[in-house]
C-alpha cells in the first residue's frame, strides 16, 4: 500500500507539474503586491487580458457590455485545454439539456459551469483584488486543486460587477492615502463620503436588481448569464469590520421552492469552506443574517434559476481601507481579507469539481420538472389585455429579460381562478383570445411562480430584505391564477391605431402608465402645449377617463405644419395610440376649452441629492427623470438649498433621508414656504414627509399614540412586559413592515390618482403613522384592513390602519405632495411611476 501511495503521489505531482502554465503574476504585472493598494477597474481587466494572451488555450475573455460611465464589463472563462477547445459546445449543450435552446445536446452530460461574481458593491473592493489571485492560481496551476477544477468544471470569473461604483471608491481612497496606511478608525481614509462606492452610477443597489433589471449593468449581465446558465453561482461581498467571515449554508428563511438538493449543497459547500478556514484557524460563521428569500439577490435569483446560489461576506467594507484597528485590538489588513475570499473561492470551486456530475444531473432535473410538473398551485397565469397596453408591454419586457415565456389565449374560454385584485377564488373567469397567458410548463417555471406568488410563504419572520414583491400588484394588472394548464399561442403585438388623417381639431391620448408620462414629458420638452381633462368626458360615443391628454391645435399654432408630424411621431416612439377629435364639443363632461381642462406646464424640476438624503432614494428619482422620461432635472446639493434661486424652480423633490433636521433649517424652510405660496410644488417622500410633519404651516401630523385602556392594563401580569435577551431580534420586528404590500384606498377624482382607476398597491417600507389631513386632500389612505402580503409586525399592522398614505395640501398658490411610501422604490414598482408622474405633472394645475 505504501508503494502504491508513493506511485499515486508521483503521478499526481507529474500531472500537476504538466498542468502548470507560465503566466505573469499580479505583482509582476501591477508593480506592487496584491493587498498593498487598491487596483482601478481598468488595471484589473488589463491583467485578465494579459493572462488570456499568455494562456489562450486555457482562458477566454467574455466582454458583455458597458456601464453608464463607459467602463467595460467583462468576465473570464477558465478551463482545461480540452474543455476550452469545445467551450461553445459545453455552453449550448447545457442550454439544450434544460430546454432553453432548441435541439439535442451532443453530450448527455458535461462539466459543471461554476460562476464566481466579485464586487457587485463597488466599495467592497477586496473582491476584485481576490479575483486576480484566483485567476492566477487557476491558470498557472500553482494552486493544488487547479488541475481538478479545470478538468471537471468550466469556471467563469466576473471581476467587477459594478465598475462605476468600484472606481468611485478606489479613486477616492487612493487620493486619501498617505505614505503608509493609518489604521486608526477615525482617520479620513476610513470614512468614505456620500454616496459611497456601493452603488451604481444612479445610486441603485445592484445586488437588489437581479430580477428587476432596472440598471444597465444588470440587464447586460443577466443576458450574458442566461447564455451560460451555470450550475453554481457564488457572490462575494463585504460587511462590517468587526464581523468574521460568512459562508453557506444560508440563514432562514429559505424560500419554500428551494429544492432538497440545493439545501444539501449549501451544507456541502459550507463544509468545504470550513476545511480551508479551519486549516488556517480563521473565524467564520454560517446560517445567520443572510437568508435565501427575496428573489433579486445574487444568491437567490441564481437559486430560483436552478443553480446553487451563495453569498460570501468578508468583514471589512469601505471602512477597512488597507488596515484598520478592530475593537478586539487586532488589525485587519487588506491582504487578510483577500486571503479569505481567495480561500472561499477555491473551496467552492473544489466542491463544484468534486460534485460536478451531481450538479449537472440535478440542474437538468430541476428544469425537466419545471416543464413537466411545475411547483405551485397555479399552472397558468392570465393577465387581462383590456385597458392599458403600456403596463402589459412593460411586464412583457420584464418577462423577456428573465427568460420567461408567454403567449396569448388564442381563443375565448372560461375557468375557475384566483383573482389577485380581490384575493378571492372566482368560480368562473372569462378569458379573451387576446389575454396574456403565461404557462407554468416552461423552463423558468420556478422563477415565474416566485415572482407572481400573491403571498410569499415565510419560514421565518426575521428577514434581511423585503418580504413581498408580487408582479401583478407592482404593475397594477388584473391577473388570475388558474389551477389548470392552458397552452398559449404565439403572442401578437396589438396593432397600433391607424395614424389619424388630415388635421384634426385635437389629438387625444389615454393617461394610463409610465408610457403616458414619457409621451407627455417628450411633448413638453419640445414646447408642445398639452391639456388634460380633470373629469371624465364622452366624445363620439366613447368615454375618456380623467387625466386624458388633449393636444389641441389651438395654442400650438406656432408649430405650423410641424404640429401633426411631431405629435404623431412622439406617440409612435412612446407606444401611445392617438385618437383624432374633429371638435372640442363633447357630449358629456367638459368641453376642451373649459376651466375643468387643465393646461399642463413644462415644470422646472429640482431634486435634493447629497449628504443627508438616502442615496438609493435620490438615485431612483434621478434615474426616473434622466433615463425613463428623458426629462431635465436639476440636482441640488443639500448644503446649497438655502441659497438657490427659488424662482427658477416649479417643482422640488425631497427624497427620503435622515438629514432633514439639518437640511431644512429655519432659514431654508421659510424660503421654501415662500416659494410654495408663490406657486411652487414640493414633493416629500417617506422620511422627508416625516420631517415636515408637525411643523408650522404644514398640515401633515403624526397620529397620537394610543393609550392602553385601564381594563387591559388590569388584565396584565407584572411580568408580561419582561423580555428575554435571546428573543431581542424577534421582539424588535413587531414594529416593522419590511416591504409588505398594502392596498391603498384612492380618491381617483384627484389628479394625484389619475390613471389608477384599477387600484393601487403600495410597498410599505416604513411604519408611517400619519393622521388624515384636516384641510388638504387625502388622496390615498389605509383603512382598517388593507394589508395584502408580506410580513408586517403586530404593532406595525395596528399603526397602518386609518393612516394617510398620500395627500396634497394647498399652501397659497402652491401645493405640497406627501408620499408616505416611495413609489419609485428600486425602480421596479411599475405602477408607482405613473403615481409619481401625476405628482410632478398633474397636481397643482
Amino acid at each position: 500500500m505504501k508503494h502504491f501511495s508513493w506511485l499515486a503521489g508521483l503521478l499526481f505531482l507529474s500531472l500537476t507539474t504538466l498542468a502548470q502554465t507560465t503566466v505573469i503574476t499580479p505583482e509582476q504585472f501591477l508593480g506592487y503586491r496584491i493587498g498593498q493598494r487598491y487596483t482601478p477597474h481598468h488595471r484589473v481587466l488589463a491583467y485578465a487580458e494579459q493572462i488570456a494572451r499568455q494562456a489562450p488555450n486555457r482562458v477566454k475573455l467574455l466582454p458583455y457590455g458597458t456601464t453608464y460611465e463607459g467602463r467595460p464589463l467583462m468576465a473570464v472563462a477558465v478551463a482545461s485545454e480540452a474543455n476550452m477547445a469545445k467551450l461553445e459546445e459545453i455552453r449550448t449543450d447545457n442550454l439544450k439539456r434544460i430546454g432553453m435552446l432548441d435541439g439535442k445536446p451532443v453530450n448527455a452530460s458535461g462539466p459543471a459551469i461554476a460562476w464566481l461574481s466579485y464586487n457587485v458593491h463597488g466599495n467592497e473592493a477586496v473582491s476584485s483584488e481576490a479575483f486576480m489571485d484566483v485567476l492566477y492560481g487557476l491558470v498557472s496551476g500553482t494552486h493544488p486543486i487547479a488541475g481538478k477544477v479545470a478538468t471537471n468544471a468550466v469556471v467563469i470569473l466576473d471581476a467587477d460587477l459594478n465598475p462605476d461604483g468600484h472606481d468611485r471608491y478606489v479613486n477616492w481612497f487612493n487620493q486619501m492615502l498617505g505614505a503608509t496606511p493609518n489604521p486608526i478608525p477615525f482617520a479620513r481614509e476610513h470614512n468614505e463620503p456620500w454616496p459611497g462606492g456601493r452603488y451604481t452610477h444612479y445610486y441603485f443597489d445592484p445586488n437588489r436588481d437581479w430580477a428587476w433589471q432596472t440598471q444597465e449593468i444588470t440587464r447586460q449581465r443577466m443576458a450574458f448569464y442566461q447564455q451560460w446558465m451555470p450550475q453554481l453561482h457564488g457572490d462575494f461581498h463585504e460587511m462590517g469590520v468587526e464581523s468574521p467571515y460568512y459562508f453557506a449554508p444560508s440563514a432562514k428563511p429559505y424560500h419554500e421552492d428551494i429544492t432538497g438538493f440545493q439545501r444539501q449543497m449549501q451544507q456541502v459547500i459550507g463544509q468545504y469552506c470550513s476545511r480551508y478556514f479551519d486549516r488556517n484557524n480563521w473565524l467564520y460563521y454560517t446560517r445567520e443574517r443572510f437568508d435565501l428569500f427575496y428573489p433579486s439577490y445574487g444568491d437567490t435569483w441564481p437559486t430560483y434559476n436552478g443553480a446553487i446560489g451563495m453569498t460570501y461576506e468578508q468583514g471589512g467594507n469601505s471602512r477597512s481601507g488597507l488596515a484598520i484597528e478592530k475593537m478586539d485590538g487586532d488589525t485587519l489588513t487588506l491582504r487578510q481579507r483577500i486571503d479569505h475570499h481567495v480561500a472561499a473561492s477555491f473551496a467552492t470551486l473544489e466542491a463544484a469539481a468534486d460534485k460536478s456530475a451531481d450538479l449537472v444531473k440535478e440542474f437538468t432535473s430541476f428544469f425537466e420538472k419545471s416543464q413537466t410538473n411545475p411547483v405551485g398551485p397555479y399552472k397558468t397565469y392570465v393577465i387581462k389585455s383590456s385597458g392599458d397596453q403600456g403596463r402589459i408591454r412593460a411586464l412583457r419586457k420584464l418577462l423577456d429579460l428573465n427568460g420567461i415565456r408567454y403567449g396569448m389565449a388564442g381563443k375565448a374560454s372560461a375557468a375557475p381562478a384566483f383573482n389577485y385584485m380581490t384575493q378571492q377564488n372566482d368560480k368562473s373567469v372569462s378569458i379573451s383570445a387576446e389575454d396574456l397567458v403565461i404557462s407554468a410548463y416552461q423552463p423558468k417555471s420556478t422563477l415565474l411562480k416566485i415572482l407572481f406568488e400573491p403571498k410569499s410563504m415565510l419560514e421565518d419572520s426575521v428577514t434581511y430584505d423585503i418580504t413581498a414583491w408580487s408582479l401583478p400588484y407592482a404593475y397594477g394588472l388584473q391577473t388570475y391564477g388558474v389551477t389548470t394548464r392552458l397552452n398559449p399561442v404565439a403572442y401578437q403585438e396589438p396593432q397600433p391605431a391607424a395614424t389619424p388623417a388630415g388635421k384634426p381639431y385635437a389629438y387625444l391620448a389615454s393617461w394610463e402608465s409610465l408610457q403616458s408620462v414619457k409621451f407627455l414629458a417628450t411633448l413638453l420638452n419640445q414646447k408642445v402645449r398639452v391639456r388634460s381633462a380633470e373629469k371624465p368626458f364622452e366624445l363620439d360615443g366613447k368615454t375618456y377617463s380623467a387625466g386624458t391628454l388633449l393636444i389641441t391645435r389651438a395654442g400650438n399654432e406656432r408649430l405650423g405644419d410641424r404640429f401633426d408630424a411631431l405629435v404623431q411621431e412622439t406617440a409612435k416612439s412612446a407606444g401611445i395610440s392617438l385618437t383624432a377629435a374633429g371638435t372640442g364639443f363633447v357630449t358629456k363632461g367638459s368641453d376642451f376649452g373649459s376651466d375643468f381642462v387643465m393646461v399642463l406646464k413644462a415644470p422646472r424640476v429640482g431634486l435634493v441629492i447629497g449628504e443627508g438624503t438616502t442615496a438609493t432614494s435620490s438615485g431612483e428619482v434621478w434615474h426616473y427623470f434622466d433615463q425613463e422620461l428623458g426629462y431635465p432635472v436639476t440636482l441640488i446639493n443639500p448644503n446649497d438649498l438655502g441659497g438657490i434661486q427659488w424662482n427658477r424652480l416649479d417643482v422640488l423633490v425631497l427624497p427620503t433621508g435622515s438629514g432633514y433636521g439639518r437640511i431644512l433649517n429655519e432659514r431654508t424652510l421659510n424660503a421654501m414656504k415662500d416659494w410654495i405660496r408663490a406657486g411652487g410644488k414640493l414633493i416629500a417622500i417617506e422620511r422627508a414627509a416625516d420631517a415636515l410633519a408637525g411643523k408650522a404651516d404644514f398640515d401633515l401630523k403624526t397620529k397620537p399614540e394610543k393609550e392602553e385602556s385601564p381594563k387591559a392594563k388590569d388584565k396584565k401580569s407584572a411580568t408580561d412586559s419582561l423580555k428575554t435577551y435571546a428573543s431581542r431580534e424577534r421582539d424588535a420586528i413587531v414594529d416593522e413592515s419590511p416591504g409588505s404590500i398594502y392596498r391603498i384606498t384612492l380618491d381617483t377624482t384627484h389628479p394625484l390618482a389619475f390613471g389608477l382607476s384599477g387600484g393601487y398597491y403600495a410597498l410599505v417600507q416604513d411604519t408611517h403613522n400619519f393622521d388624515f389631513l384636516k384641510d388638504g386632500w387625502n388622496v390615498g389612505y389605509l383603512k382598517e384592513n388593507n394589508y395584502v402580503a408580506g410580513f408586517s409586525g403586530k404593532n406595525a399592522k395596528e399603526k397602518l390602519k386609518n393612516t394617510l398614505s398620500m395627500g396634497v395640501q394647498q399652501l397659497g398658490r402652491g401645493s405640497i405632495v406627501y408620499l408616505a411610501d416611495n413609489p419609485l422604490f428600486r425602480g421596479f414598482w411599475y405602477n408607482g411611476k405613473l403615481l409619481f408622474g401625476n405628482a410632478v405633472f398633474m397636481v397643482g394645475n
